[in-house]
């Protein structure tokens, strides 16, 4: 079928439901970020494949909303006869059906938003209707299996703390709010709480399905006993209690009476309408496994510095690579991103990537989550930026790391180094910020920003995002951003620092590291506590973009202590050739 054919199937569909349109979100029924090909029905309809977007479909009209991440790409892959594009911050998809869509009833598939983003979409005038089923599944007839890969024991040397522990900890949470039970619709929940990972998703180690923790601590997981082998039912114990999705029905509406606790911005809305059948009480709150995992405990950062050193001999035999390589102008995105990902592969406890790498050269580089494909690879040619933005999945770590490159020979051109170094201004800004307990990543946003500013530019997408331990690449609850939520940063949670500058048709440069907030020293003045953070990323930035004339003293000697850093921990790990390589790259600017 052609994208018009499709949409057309679509409308055809939505008569039969009695509907005048239909909401089709970037998501599956665990709403996360990363969905297997079964859940990919917005690339489907629309051919947009970024990971975060919005198609609303009405009779005569349709649109796309994405944001600033993915603007670019989404004219790129959508026909402008079919779709409206939207900046979904800019110019809400609220507005848009107010607007287009007043009076009409507009149907959603309740396992595929949450209560809390459906709000959001609410508009006088406008009907929402929730379908007992998705119509788009309807005339989506090649559409994939969901994934049936097996869950897996994410063992205690990694873990750091056993999964009774996790439970009755999170139990007590439950006790003390007078709560008997929470719905934990969050797979990543379900791999931290019960120690277990999976494979049902390609660069993040779920098992999706969906859970019950009750007060007394134990559980209920609502997974296909297919993807659950002998060692790990053996490893779940006898607390645990492993039931087919179908039996997730008539479980909530055993609730009667109860309270049970529901994360409104991360459970489909189709839990809170079962419960309230049910007569149960809902009672809003946050997943109680979101906050604890993302303060990692101390194996977990451990494990994080570890698979870091590990991951830097690959980043440093690519970057040696790369120099000697890129000049030749023989090299392709894709074939650089594969070399990137065969010398990962050397490296012990690698599992996968972490996401598909950005390999993005000259003009690609400025599309923010580019995703390079056979139609779309070219050359990377000389005398031009390449940005590469890549990590690592690692049974005791999860890593995510850019650089922007000068291709060479030479320097970069002047207007190109101050930008890039403004950019570097900002990721320093951020690294060595020292900050007191209780501020939140909007708080500090504009320090990575604060140099691109004075010269009147900026970036369109949040300076850092969370990361997992062995599981997401981008993690909540705390990001750093101005459109974030004011979550605390603590100690424990890994953030990456991103800044960046792009220039649509030429060039995009981001630079990214991953930080560890951890305790500071108390300063002899000091009345309340402080933190700080720790640089996990090790990799050297391109000389040939820094105009060292443009940093500050203490921004020198930040990147030459950097420098020295990474050549006393990553050398040591190289082949002759790449630990030459890296001394010289890493000498004093």
């Amino acid at each position: 079928m052609t994208p018009a054919e499709r949409l057309a199937a679509l409308r055809a569909e939505l008569a039969r439901a009695g509907v005048d349109g239909f909401l089709i979100p970037r998501a599956d029924e665990y709403l996360g970020e990363y969905v297997p090909p079964s859940g990919e029905r917005l690339a489907w309809l629309t051919g947009f494949t970024g990971s975060a977007g919005l198609a609303v479909v009405l009779m005569d009209c349709a649109a796309l909303f994405a944001d600033g991440r993915y603007t670019t790409q989404a004219a790129q892959q959508t026909d402008p006869a079919l779709w409206e594009q939207r900046h979904i911050t800019e110019q809400p998809a609220a507005d848009w059906l107010a607007e287009h869509a007043a009076g009409r009833r507009i149907g959603y598939d309740p396992w595929l938003h949450a209560e809390a983003a459906l709000a959001r979409l609410e508009k006088p005038g406008v009907t929402f209707v929730p379908l007992p089923a998705n119509p788009l599944d309807a005339v989506w007839s090649d559409r994939p299996a969901p994934p049936m890969a097996a869950a897996q024991p994410h063992p205690l040397r990694y873990a750091g703390i056993p999964a009774a522990e996790k439970r009755a900890t999170a139990a007590e949470t439950l006790r003390a709010a007078g709560e008997d039970a929470v719905v934990l619709a969050d797979p990543h929940s379900l791999a931290w709480l019960l120690n277990i990972r999976g494979g049902d998703l390609a660069h993040t180690p779920l098992a999706l399905g969906f859970a019950l923790l009750r007060a007394d601590a134990s559980s209920e997981l609502y997974m296909e006993p297919g993807k659950i082998p002998p060692e790990t039912r053996a490893h779940l114990g006898n607390d645990v209690v492993v039931r087919p999705r179908v039996e997730l029905a008539a479980a909530l509406a055993a609730l009667t009476g109860k309270r049970v606790r529901i994360d409104a911005e991360a459970t489909p809305a189709w839990f809170a309408a079962r419960l309230r059948e049910a007569g149960a009480t809902i009672v809003p709150g946050e997943d109680p496994c979101r906050l604890p995992r993302a303060c990692k405990n101390p194996v977990e950062r451990e494990g994080a510095r570890s698979a870091h050193r590990r991951d830097a001999v690959a980043l440093a035999r690519f970057l040696a690579w790369f120099a000697a390589a890129a000049p030749s102008g023989r090299e392709s995105e894709i074939s650089a991103a594969d070399r990137l990902l065969a010398f990962r592969r050397e490296v012990p406890l690698f599992q996968a990537e972490s996401f598909p790498a950005i390999s993005g050269a000259g003009e690609n580089g400025a599309i923010v989550h580019y995703r390079v494909t056979p139609e779309s690879n070219r050359p990377i040619h000389p005398d031009e930026c390449y940005l590469i933005d890549s990590g690592a999945q690692f049974l005791d770590g999860t890593t995510d790391v850019t650089r922007t490159l000068w291709t060479g020979p030479g320097l970069a051109p002047a207007t190109l180094r101050a930008r890039y170094t403004r950019v570097l201004q900002g990721h320093i800004g951020l690294a060595t910020l020292r900050f007191p307990k209780g501020v939140a990543g909007p708080h500090i946003d504009a320090i990575a920003r604060r140099a691109l500013w004075q010269a009147g530019l900026d970036f369109d997408h949040g300076t850092g995002h969370g990361v997992g331990s062995f599981l997401s690449v981008h993690e909540g609850p705390a990001s750093i951003s101005r459109a974030a939520k004011p979550v605390p940063l603590a100690a424990g949670m890994i953030l990456s620092d991103e800044p960046g500058y792009y220039l649509p048709g030429q060039y995009g440069i981001r630079i990214e590291n991953l930080l560890l907030v951890r305790d500071a020293e108390a300063q002899p003045d000091q009345v309340k506590p402080f933190l700080e953070f720790e640089t996990l990323t090790l990799a050297p930035y391109d000389r040939a973009l820094i105009d060292p004339a443009l940093l500050t003293p203490a921004e020198l000697d930040w990147v030459d202590a950097y420098h020295a850093r990474v050549l006393a921990l990553v050398a040591p790990g190289c082949d002759a050739a790449t630990a030459a390589w890296l001394e010289e790259a890493c000498r004093p600017i």
